[in-house]
């Protein structure tokens, strides 16, 4: 019913950026939290951050001033633009979202993009 497909994943050299994408399609009413959330091997997942549909954001402390959420809930998509990377950064991003959709509310995860970054 409702898909959110990830992006922008790849790899970088230490001290660079990245900044990936995550749209929502299928039987949506309305995006409520949207997330972005990474696992690296061997690690628990973690919530790297989060954005409210009042365009609130959180952050986890290992990303803060580095990292920066937003949204375009036209294109009902999410972004995380990622500076100043770190090797201790790479892993799996996955997006999260508290979606309204046509069947109910729900909360769907994406298939996750790959972020590498080197020394």
């Amino acid at each position: 019913q409702v898909q959110l497909v990830e992006s922008g994943g790849g790899l970088v050299q230490a001290g660079g950026s990245l900044r990936l994408s995550c749209a929502a399609s299928g039987g949506i009413v309305r995006i409520y939290n949207m997330d972005w959330y990474r696992q690296a091997p061997g690690k628990q997942r973690e919530s790297v951050a989060s954005i409210t549909s009042a365009d609130s954001t959180n952050y986890a402390d290992s990303v803060k001033g580095r990292f920066t959420i937003s949204r375009d809930n036209a294109k009902k998509t999410v972004y995380l633009q990622m500076n100043s990377l770190k090797p201790e950064d790479t892993a799996v991003y996955y997006c999260n979202a508290d979606v309204w959709g046509v069947t109910g509310r729900g909360d769907y995860w994406g298939q996750g993009t790959q972020v590498t970054v080197s020394s």
